[in-house]
């Protein structure tokens, strides 16, 4: 009998106040328009919370990622830095507007973008670097802002799994020269697709608008999508909180277990407000008498948890032609091969639910060993 007959909770939840918001909008046709209250609202919230100057709405996080660099003037024959574990359609973007994603390894602790490898990977081509924050962890934006300002390099945050997080002090997705936010069907954030430029540089938002508007928005968000967000983005702060708890509730009892060392959280200490998309740890099958790391997930999936293997490394699904690489990548080898995954809607359940996710770990480490 699994743990959790159940399975995974779904996601989107029955929340009342997005119902609410959808029947708004159907009592006033507002829905249905092009041009109606809703997207211009959220934008002014977004702006509020992630403290920026604009926020410019469009269709996905993917296209999102698009707009910002073709706002850093992106295009053919240009270099992007990105690490070699990210999300693969960022590599795709790059490649999109012409221009050559240059892969950089991982923090071999945190097993995020290394910010001591972009000297390394900077050259006169150099327009952008993407940074990603990502299974629960965090970039340090301090270096690589002081890097890309010395070299004359737009940053783009990828924020999209750490939506509302505090990271230094700042929202997460405000601290790059331009920040993405997802709001797909998965997302802490969901309105089923969509996506969200934030920034303060006027000029960067100007290339964007003169890239979308083309007699109508090319690339929109509805207004119904916008309308559904608002009510989430009033309550995302809340919902961050009791997910961080539960977080530092599943690493306490994991660690009091004695399998830390064998599922290592890359964000090992959730700090001020840390938001979890994902939470991320890397597999050790050592410790699982040599069980593979599929294998490990398939059967903790087995018991209704929703534990799953990271990305692919990006040079490892691409062909040598398409990228530049600085370095072996090691460390992103080792990512590819060890990140394990645990999906957020867990996290908003009550500390039985909690309690199953140890215990199916447990359960599975047990018949290993």
């Amino acid at each position: 009998m699994p743990i959790r007959p159940e399975g995974p909770p779904t996601w989107p939840p029955d929340w009342p106040e997005v119902r609410e918001a959808v029947e708004a909008t159907l009592a006033d046709g507002s829905w249905g328009r092009y041009h109606g209250p809703h997207c211009e609202r959220l934008e002014e919230a977004l702006a509020e919370f992630h403290g920026v100057e604009e926020v410019l709405l469009c269709c996905s996080g993917t296209a999102a990622v698009e707009l910002a660099l073709h706002g850093a003037r992106v295009g053919p024959g240009d270099e992007v830095i990105l690490a070699a574990y990210d999300f693969k359609a960022n590599f795709q973007n790059v490649l999109a507007l012409g221009a050559t994603p240059v892969l950089v390894d991982l923090d071999p602790n945190s097993w995020q973008l290394d910010p001591t490898q972009l000297d390394s990977a900077v050259t006169e081509a150099t327009r952008a670097i993407i940074v990603s924050h990502l299974h629960g962890a965090s970039v340090p934006m301090a270096p690589i802002l002081e890097f890309a300002n010395q070299h004359g390099v737009t940053v783009i945050e990828d924020a999209c799994q750490v939506t509302g997080a505090i990271l230094d002090g700042q929202r997460a997705g405000a601290a790059g020269h331009a920040g993405v936010l997802s709001f797909g069907g998965s997302k802490l954030l969901t309105a089923g697709r969509g996506g969200a430029i934030l920034t303060s540089r006027a000029d960067l938002a100007q290339r964007i608008r003169l890239r979308t508007q083309r007699g109508n928005h090319a690339y929109p968000l509805s207004e119904l999508q916008a309308a559904v967000l608002q009510p989430q983005v009033e309550r995302l702060e809340t919902r961050n909180r009791v997910r961080l708890a539960n977080v530092q509730s599943l690493l306490s009892q994991l660690d009091a277990a004695g399998v830390l060392a064998g599922l290592t959280p890359l964000n090992a200490t959730p700090g001020e407000l840390d938001a979890f998309y994902k939470v991320g740890f890397r597999y050790d099958s050592d410790h699982f008498k040599g069980l593979s790391r599929d294998a490990f997930a398939q059967a903790v999936r087995n018991e209704g948890v929703a534990l799953d293997p990271g990305f692919r490394s990006l040079h490892r699904i691409h062909s040598r032609r398409r990228f530049l690489a600085v370095g072996d990548l090691q460390v992103a080898d080792a990512a590819d091969d060890g990140i394990l995954v645990l999906h957020h809607p867990v996290l908003l359940e009550s500390a039985a639910a909690i309690d199953q996710i140890v215990e199916a770990v447990l359960k599975v480490g047990t018949a290993t060993g």
